[in-house]
């Protein structure tokens, strides 16, 4: 197989560990903090969980005393989209199994949860992990987004994870991810299946954080991709002095790529769903924000700048979000009569005769393309596929009539030529930066201590992550304590809390502070391509966001 010479570079690339995983494994013993409660719901959680609720936190000391590590078989899941650093958890767990026994084996299950439901198996070896050290992508084994959450489902995992004689289970995923790990702890924990199960939290979009983690991985390397690119336009405007960009960031739930793409780069305008919502800011308030900010930099001759756009705006403006649910339930309820509609006018006219007066307002307010999309095929849950929404594309057209309206009364006498651009799929499978490449390793080390020491049901946390990797902390936090009931498809369940962005947090705080500038002063910053070898302020730089949370 041909490497670039970057790939061959990197496989060479020897991550650093926390100062207290850096010695020997046998020399390492657990130590148990005070017992732990959830935030909210407790009762309910407690209810749910009553094996791993209460669980104390964990963390890791130097023992008196060798511990011996007997043979085990582990089992290692990737679940839901790709993020950069995934193969280095793989990594950190294998080197940590093998350094404190050699008899003990990694097994992967390949494409996803289905994996352990198919049986699909591949047992790691030394020249297996060496392809994959320090690269993107989860080709490793596969992903996928199959949920486990079924008895059935459960008892399954049991029976494969007998049949390879696997004792220990570590789930590399999400907020939902992680979720199920604990259920599936709890599941084993009752009946006394003899298997630990522990997750590792992943998620380019930065909603699975808390006070316990601190970021999950892959967001620092996703976000200084998208910021090197978005840099890269600023340059490429600043040159022509002729287009307005209007970039769309992956991330649908929460702003935090959003947020620090702009805390990077300094662009005129970057939205925050989290804002819109809170201050009820119409799509029309959007559109006329972003026309006067056209206008002024016009006016300094300045015919050009970049917006950023949360891939899930649409469904935090008030009146598109009311007209997104009002959709969803009507196509559900009246599916057969809609699909037997061949042309589009028809289906424009049966959406419109059902919708009231202020929704069918809006609906037709929106660029065709737009209307289109919010009536295609829907998720397997009959809702309205967000990602597919071009909302970077209908925000120029709407700006553009805006801006025409406006050169009419002599408000604008600028030249507006926008162009559209969604950044998602670039930055999922990167090469990880030092960070990520860092901190995923000693998430999959800090895994495997924890199941060699019989805890089920925690999360793999690492933190103090603003400080030199040898200050890092490493430990356990029980996954019911980040739990929440919220509802689900009809039904309150057990989930850990998604992570929006904190608008009287720093990072928001800061932003809020530097945008009126940002907006009419050309202030972009260029980030360039991420750093893997040179000065450590430069190449083992963490996000603006955890500079400022911990500032």
């Amino acid at each position: 197989m041909d490497l670039s010479p970057l790939q061959k570079a990197r496989y060479e690339y020897n991550p650093k560990l926390p100062k207290i995983l850096r010695n020997p494994i046998r020399s390492l013993k657990s130590v148990e903090g005070e017992a732990t409660s959830a935030a909210t719901d407790a009762q309910k959680i407690r209810e749910l969980f009553p094996n791993t609720y209460g669980l104390p936190q964990v963390s890791f000391a130097v023992s008196d005393v060798e511990v011996t590590h007997e043979p085990i078989n582990i089992g290692v899941i990737l679940s839901g989209g790709q993020a950069p650093g995934g193969h280095n958890v793989i990594s950190g767990l294998y080197d940590a199994l093998k350094n404190a026994n050699k008899e003990s084996k990694l097994i992967g299950f390949l494409g996803g949860p289905s994996g352990i439901l198919d049986d699909k198996t591949i047992e790691m070896t030394d020249s297996f992990i060496d392809e994959y050290r320090n690269t993107g992508g989860f080709d490793i084994i596969g992903s996928g987004r199959t949920k486990l959450e079924t008895e059935q489902q459960f008892e399954t995992c049991a029976e494969v994870c007998k049949k390879h004689g696997i004792t220990s289970l570590v789930i590399i995923g999400g907020d939902d991810s992680n979720t199920n790990a604990a259920v599936l702890a709890e599941y084993f924990l009752k009946t006394h299946a003899g298997i630990s199960v522990v997750g590792c939290p992943k998620t380019i979009d930065g909603d699975l954080k808390n006070e316990f983690i601190e970021v999950s991985f892959g967001f620092d390397t996703a976000t200084k991709t998208y910021s090197e690119l978005i840099g890269n336009l600023m340059r490429d405007a600043n040159s022509s002095k002729k287009y307005w960009h209007f970039v769309k960031l992956m991330g649908r739930s929460a702003s935090h790529i959003a947020l620090e793409c702009a805390l990077q780069t300094q662009p005129n305008i970057c939205l925050i769903s989290e804002e819109v919502e809170q201050n009820n800011t119409s799509l029309k308030e959007i559109v006329t924000s972003i026309a006067k900010t056209v206008a002024d930099r016009a006016e300094k001759g300045n015919n050009y700048g970049v917006i950023l756009i949360p891939e899930g705006l649409v469904e935090f403006i008030p009146e598109v979000k009311t007209l997104i649910s009002d959709i969803n339930t009507l196509l559900a309820k009246e599916e057969a009569s809609y699909n037997a509609l061949n042309s589009w006018e028809e289906q424009f006219d049966f959406v419109t005769s059902h919708l009231d007066e202020a929704k069918r307002e809006v609906f037709v307010s929106l660029p065709v393309d737009i209307q289109k999309q919010l009536l295609m095929d829907r998720d397997p849950h009959g809702n309205v596929q967000v990602s597919r929404i071009e909302t970077e594309k209908m925000l120029i057209q709407m700006v553009s009539t805006e801006l025409d309206q406006m050169a009419k009364t002599g408000k604008y006498t600028g030249k507006f030529t926008g162009l559209n651009h969604f950044f998602g799929y670039e930055g999922r499978c990167a090469f990880p930066s030092n960070f990520d490449a860092d901190y995923c390793y000693s998430l999959g080390y800090n895994a495997y201590l924890l199941l060699a020491n019989n805890f089920s049901g925690y999360i793999s946390s690492v933190g103090n992550l603003t400080a030199p990797a040898d200050q890092w902390t490493a430990g356990g936090i029980p996954i019911t304590m980040m739990m929440n009931m919220e509802e689900r498809h009809g039904e309150m369940k057990p989930v850990i809390k998604k992570a929006l962005v904190d608008l009287d947090g720093a990072p928001f705080r800061y932003f809020k502070e530097q945008r009126e500038t940002w907006a009419v002063e050309t202030s972009f910053v260029f980030p360039g391509a991420i750093q893997y070898y040179g000065p450590t302020e430069v190449c083992d730089l963490t996000t603006r966001t955890l500079q400022l949370e911990h500032k």
